[in-house]
């Protein structure tokens, strides 16, 4: 097929799972065209069979604010018309949904065959599409897509409470690559950053206020004075960024934690990790969640959304209610002092990655395209029967 996908190029979940999707796709022959402002900071080398469209905006006096969603859609018309598309599927509803709908008003006929496929990641849904500024173009956007999915059954759930939705939506999984995401024994690494039996206990965000950094802070300071021999990573960076080193400066912890930034390579620090942190207040999914599973690491989160689908407490980790800094630190300590129980952890959380492993969930779309596909031609009367 000729696809064409629309996603942000950010470090977040949706701009990954749309990045590496496209890689998946153009792995098992097609043709992928991958629209958005900026190359995703996982397209950062040359792919066979995916062609990376920047959608340029170019800026007048007269517009305050350029309109992204104006320019996307004038994209998606060239490359419906000229690339000879057969399906947009475009990642988080507004403006992707709003643009595509857009785009084949403005072709017509000649773009009747190419079905848009929306896939919800969350925020779409749950805080931006919610603001009543959003909540009409967002709820008409799904209801005038030819397929709908959704990362979880919590999002695809809420998404039915908050929207009047007519559109069946379809709950395919956010996915892992295995091959990369995989326990290695990198002993020169660890050892720049632990001594003797010290722990790693890593998190990974865009560090907004949602992520609740600040609690991963107050669980590693109840963890140091539990007697446990730790460091703290920080990977990413944000808004909250100065809070949590205030944080924890205050809790005399510092010397023990390293913020990293932003990092190309996140699975080389999963993969010595010890323990994995997500206290988030929303996670539809929690993608950096599994990757972490599948380096071989437990994951202590909150009890939202879609973590509890991923993270089966006292199996692969732990799940804790949201804001118990307490409890995620007992669980923490009791994991990490005791060898056998982090073992069988580590190794419940690789196997419950594998259920997510990338190229099953790859054909789990590839199947739905041609679902929709087929459902579309039929209504358009283009197909016998």
């Amino acid at each position: 097929m000729n696809i064409g996908i629309v996603g942000y190029p950010t470090y977040g979940g949706s701009g990954v799972v749309a990045t590496e999707l496209s890689k998946g796709l153009a792995r098992r022959g097609h043709k992928v065209h991958f629209m958005s402002y900026a190359r995703p900071h996982r397209l950062n080398g040359f792919e066979t069979n995916i062609s990376f469209h920047e959608v340029t905006i170019n800026a007048y006096p007269l517009f305050e604010y350029p309109p992204y969603d104006l320019a996307l859609a004038s994209h998606m018309v060239n490359l419906i018309e000229y690339q000879k598309l057969d399906l947009l599927h475009v990642h988080y509803a507004i403006p992707h949904t709003t643009s595509a709908f857009l785009a084949k008003q403005i072709l017509g006929p000649k773009a009747a065959h190419v079905p848009i496929i929306t896939t919800l990641h969350g925020t779409d849904i749950t805080i931006v599409g919610s603001d009543p500024s959003y909540l009409p173009v967002v709820n008409f956007s799904i209801n005038q897509s030819d397929g709908v999915t959704a990362v979880s059954g919590y999002l695809r759930d809420e998404t039915y409470m908050r929207f009047e939705i007519d559109n069946a939506i379809e709950v395919i999984p956010n996915f892992v690559d295995l091959e990369r995401f995989k326990r290695d024994a990198k002993e020169r690494c660890r050892k720049s950053i632990v001594q003797g039996d010290e722990k790693i206990i890593t998190h990974v965000s865009n560090f907004r206020k949602v992520k609740r950094v600040t609690d991963v802070a107050e669980t590693f300071s109840r963890v140091l004075k539990s007697g446990i021999r730790a460091k703290l990573l920080f990977v990413g960076d944000g808004p909250e960024r100065s809070t949590v080193e205030a944080m924890c400066r205050d809790l005399g912890c510092c010397e023990h934690v390293r913020f990293l930034g932003k990092q190309e390579n996140v699975e080389e620090i999963l993969s010595i990790s010890d323990a994995f942190m997500m206290p988030s207040a929303s996670e539809t999914f929690g993608l950096a969640a599994l990757e972490a599973m599948s380096c071989g690491v437990p994951v202590i989160s909150s009890d939202v959304g879609g973590l509890p689908e991923l993270n089966l407490d006292g199996k692969t980790g732990f799940v804790c209610k949201l804001g118990d800094v307490d409890a995620m630190a007992d669980r923490a300590i009791a994991m990490l002092s005791n060898p056998e129980l982090h073992q069988k952890m580590q190794l419940a959380a690789r196997k419950r990655a594998e259920d997510f492993e990338q190229d099953h969930v790859v054909a789990m779309y590839e199947a739905y395209y041609q679902k929709v596909t087929e459902r579309l031609k039929k209504r358009a009367g283009l197909t016998a029967g």
